[in-house]
């Protein structure tokens, strides 16, 4: 803060404006020659100093004093214009007025988020005309205690997520301790869901995925590389002690182009392990399908095949788990797709959570090579969401709304084929997945 003079008194907006300190008045300004104030004495023994008289005079006359260097200067540079509008405190401590240009800002559009997808929400567009800064003298004190904008706080699960522990070059080596076909004898390919012990060394939470690293080598001598999968089981595993973890993988076999059978290196691995045989884990990996903190969100599940694996962990956690914490009281609303009958996934245990809380769970099946909708169309996990378009956008609309998917990527543009018409009946402009 600036202070007149010798600094007895803190200088005011009236002095700088007016150029006088009511209170403590200026000092005139020395003389320009140690004789000049014996100037009358010096024009009557030099007359021709006269005609200079007039210059001496405006050169000895009381001037307007100017603030000192130390202020800032009250028209700002041309960087100052790229400020924000939000620093709620200058950098100097001042008591001028600042004035900014006027402009024209407009804001991102922004839409609602999402867990793992983000739905729609009215574009949105501000702008700020004429704006201006008024930066008032505060103690460094007060600067200090201005308010800090608050940390934006998560609507996940995620207090306590480990990632990565575990690492190819060193990775936890688990048992098997099930390993279990749970497609029938004619469903089109394999499924089986194996547990792991870990004995409490690989803590996970429900969303994540582990790498599995399969023995053997390649065709060029070197380890095999890694292959994710997303856990199948609650964080508390299939046995309830948080010292298994659980993954739901299809055998992939098929022909290529020359006729060839070729098998996946790791999902032949992990399908051909026996009770008690090492397996190579690492991780757990992934926040970004970690199930929403709200206990009465609605939670709506897109899946087809093995896509299912994380969903079965919402679940098991949802209806057949007991917490102090977290008791689900929500709806969730899964929708399957699968090709076969003989190819539903935990159907029976589906059936008991539907028993065990029908007001809050829902599970659509979409079996595509037998069933079809109105129009004779097969019936794929898009074609069942659109029997329930009208119920499923009024869900979208709500806050607490979250939508997972996980499995094949083609869903998603039939999706896009629902929603989108929906979205411009309601009059949202803007929309994405």
């Amino acid at each position: 803060m600036a202070t007149c003079r010798e600094g007895q008194r803190q200088r005011s907006e009236f002095c700088w404006s007016s150029g006088v300190c009511p209170v403590f008045p200026p000092k005139p300004p020395a003389p320009l020659h140690p004789h000049l104030p014996c100037l009358p004495l010096i024009l009557i023994s030099l007359p021709p100093l006269y005609l200079i008289l007039p210059l001496l005079l405006s050169l000895t006359s009381p001037r307007r004093l100017s603030p000192p260097s130390c202020l800032p200067t009250l028209i700002p540079p041309p960087h100052i214009h790229t400020l924000s509008h939000r620093c709620g405190v200058m950098a100097a401590v001042t008591a001028a007025a600042v004035s900014l240009r006027s402009a024209t800002t407009a804001s991102t559009p922004s839409s609602t988020p999402h867990s793992h997808c983000s739905f729609p929400s009215a574009t949105r567009t501000t702008a700020h005309r004429g704006l201006v800064i008024r930066a008032q003298a505060v103690s460094t004190d007060a600067a200090a205690a201005a308010p800090v904008k608050a940390k934006k706080e998560s609507k996940k699960q995620d207090e306590g997520v480990v990632t990565n522990k575990y690492r190819p070059k060193e990775p936890y080596v688990g048992k098997c301790l099930l390993n279990t076909k749970i497609t029938a004898d004619d469903a089109p390919g394999e499924t089986w869901h194996m547990v792991f012990g870990h004995e409490g060394e690989v803590p996970y939470k429900e969303g994540q995925s582990i790498g599995i690293v399969a023995d053997g080598e390649d065709k060029n001598g070197k380890p095999h590389k890694l292959r994710l999968y997303s856990i199948a089981s609650s964080a508390l595993g299939d046995f309830g002690d948080s010292k298994t973890v659980s993954l739901c993988v299809k055998r992939l076999v098929y022909t290529n182009d020359q006729g060839e059978v070729v098998k996946g290196v790791c999902s032949n691995f992990l399908c051909d392990l026996k009770p008690g045989a090492d397996v190579n884990i690492t991780g757990p990996v992934g926040k970004e399908m970690l199930m929403p903190k709200d206990p009465n969100a609605t939670i709506i599940m897109l899946a087809t095949g093995t896509g299912i694996a994380p969903f079965r962990s919402f679940l098991w956690k949802m209806f057949f788990e007991k917490y102090e914490d977290y008791e689900f009281k929500g709806l969730a609303w899964l929708f399957l797709g699968v090709p076969t009958s003989s190819s539903l996934l935990y159907k029976e245990e589906f059936g008991k959570m539907k028993a065990k809380a029908p007001e809050n769970f829902r599970v659509d099946y979409a079996i595509s090579r037998e069933e079809t909708n109105a129009l004779g169309e097969k019936m794929y996990i898009q074609t069942k969401m659109a029997e329930y378009k009208d119920e499923l956008w009024e869900l979208l609309k709500k806050d607490n709304t979250y939508v997972y998917m996980c499995g094949l990527k083609g869903m998603e543009k039939g999706i896009d084929e629902i929603m989108i018409p929906l979205a411009a009946k309601d009059g949202t402009k803007n929309i994405c997945f």
